[in-house]
């Protein structure tokens, strides 16, 4: 297939959350039915700014209420979606510090919090492993 008439992937676009707890360590979750881990978030719907899609998928996902004044943006990143073939995943990423307890609720179903050195030995998809912690690596010094 030639680049003219390759097949362009959809797009999916969310809000998703760098969230740092008081030790440093990120939060990721893992929705029912998958097994890659990922940044807490979700769709932006219709008319919706991606900072109050966030706070509105936290709450659901998590129980986690936040301030959406208080969330950092961070910058934009797409990735090849984890569980959607032939799909891109566009987020808008924000960056938070929490020290409450999260519950998995609605669709998640694990959540683990990892040192950003690493992987936490887990299936990481593809918008988390290769580009949000990198970024997070890297500006860990100005970030925290």
């Amino acid at each position: 297939m030639s680049p003219s008439t390759a097949a362009v992937p959809s797009l999916i676009y969310i809000a998703a959350a760098l969230l740092i707890g008081a030790d440093g360590r990120t939060l990721l979750v893992r929705k029912r039915g998958t097994q890659a881990f990922m940044q807490p978030g979700g769709k932006i719907e219709a008319g919706e700014q991606p900072v109050h899609a966030l706070a509105r998928e936290l709450e659901e996902e998590l129980g986690l209420r936040i301030d959406p004044a208080q969330a950092l943006y961070l910058q934009q990143f797409s990735a090849p979606a984890a569980n959607e073939p032939g799909y891109e995943v566009r987020a808008e990423v924000f960056l938070l510090r929490i020290d409450s307890p999260v519950t998995p609720a609605a669709e998640i179903e694990e959540v683990c919090w990892i040192d950003p050195a690493g992987d936490g030995g887990l299936f990481l998809a593809p918008l988390t492993r290769d580009l949000i912690l990198p970024f997070y690596r890297k500006a860990q010094a100005s970030l925290l």
